[in-house]
């Protein structure tokens, strides 16, 4: 496949020009690059119970369209995952919660329990991804160069731990009020440059009570 053991538990599959990961790399490797291949579909599960050692994974730069995350129960160590520069336009992270008592209660809740970073950049996304509160460790949300029009008030909802979200150079015309209200860890970082918001500055700074904004807004209607 020419990929490279860099050192011990590193895997470097770069610009190999494989259309699928190979087996039982994934399995093994802590660290994993599979960027700028011909990659259209990441299957997270092939029917084994193993659970991945993965903590980090790179798949940006490939030909993936579509992609659900729901089926990952075996990545409970992944950390980061970097899914740039591809041509997503649905990204599943939702699915319909068992009732209590069935066979399945909680496991939607575990989805990726230590994730982390999660980035979707160059992609074609035209809304935020549903259910981003499952991941119950994200911490960064990074979405610029998409086609989101909007951010509505359930978009972060449940995400407790995000410190940074990233949202440069999209279509945003509005945001709701509360879409970012219950974030009490963000830092500095909610980028919203180059976008096209119709709702005035201001109004929004004070409507979101913002004082965490991206100051750099000279490419945003105002």
């Amino acid at each position: 496949s020419g990929c490279q053991w860099d050192v011990e538990f590193s895997v470097n599959c770069s610009f190999t020009g494989i259309s699928t990961i190979p087996e039982d790399i994934s399995q093994r490797a802590i660290t994993a690059d599979f960027s700028y291949n011909n990659i259209k579909t990441f299957m997270c599960t092939d029917g084994r119970s193993e659970e991945w050692m993965l903590k980090h994974l790179n798949l940006s730069n490939n030909l993936i369209s579509e992609l659900s995350l729901t089926p990952c129960r075996n990545l409970h160590l992944l950390e980061t995952l970097n899914l740039d520069g591809n041509a997503i336009h649905t990204l599943a992270l939702d699915v319909p919660t068992p009732a209590h008592g069935s066979r399945t209660y909680g496991e939607v809740h575990r989805l990726l329990p230590a994730l982390k970073v999660l980035s979707v950049q160059r992609n074609n996304l035209n809304r935020v991804p549903r259910g981003l509160g499952l991941l119950q460790s994200l911490q960064s949300v990074r979405l610029s160069s998409n086609g989101i029009g909007q951010i509505d008030p359930s978009d972060f909802q449940n995400c407790s731990q995000l410190k940074d979200i990233r949202l440069q150079n999209n279509k945003i015309t509005e945001i709701h009020p509360d879409a970012f209200r219950d974030l009490n860890k963000l830092q500095v970082v909610v980028d919203l440059r180059e976008n096209a918001l119709a709702t005035p500055l201001p109004q929004i700074l004070i409507s979101l009570n913002f004082f965490r904004l991206e100051a750099g807004l000279s490419n945003t209607a105002c």
